[in-house]
């Protein structure tokens, strides 16, 4: 029997894929638990839809990212923090404060999970960050942090 999946199955197939599967298995696991629908020509046809649909809610995304990345790659972000003695600062710069002086700086909208910090930053100087906006799309940084 011919089955359109409906979620990935592991050994089986990723969701969309049409698989021609025993009947039993069809119709007494895959069916009932919704984890496949039957492929006749309209479920085919929705299915495909539904690929392009998604494809080019994707290729909207990855332009979106890309036009994001070549607004902001290279520009430097001011970050004004209270330091002490030995340029160490009193707390740290977190990717949320970056966040916060990128859309002060330049009206750009970055979520913090997005900011490549792997510590906090807790010294004084110019530092290179990387910013993951798209898994393929990436941009890079240069926060100053400079005495308050």
């Amino acid at each position: 029997m011919k089955v359109i999946l409906t979620k990935e199955i592991k050994n089986l197939g990723k969701e969309g894929d049409v698989k021609e599967v025993a009947d039993g298995y069809a119709r007494n696991y895959l069916l009932p638990r919704g984890l496949a629908v039957e492929a006749t020509n309209t479920n085919i046809k929705a299915g495909e839809e539904k690929k392009q649909r998604v494809q080019k809610h994707k290729d909207r995304e990855m332009a979106d990212a890309e036009a994001l990345r070549d607004k902001i790659d290279g520009k430097t972000v001011k970050v004004p923090a209270r330091a002490g003695g030995g340029d160490k600062l009193f707390g740290a710069v977190t990717s949320r404060e970056i966040a916060e002086f990128i859309h002060k700086e330049y009206r750009l909208d970055i979520d913090k999970k997005k900011i490549d910090l792997k510590d906090p930053i807790k010294h004084l100087g110019e530092y290179r960050v990387k910013l993951k906006i798209y898994p393929a799309v990436q941009a890079e940084i240069i926060v100053v942090v400079t005495a308050e």
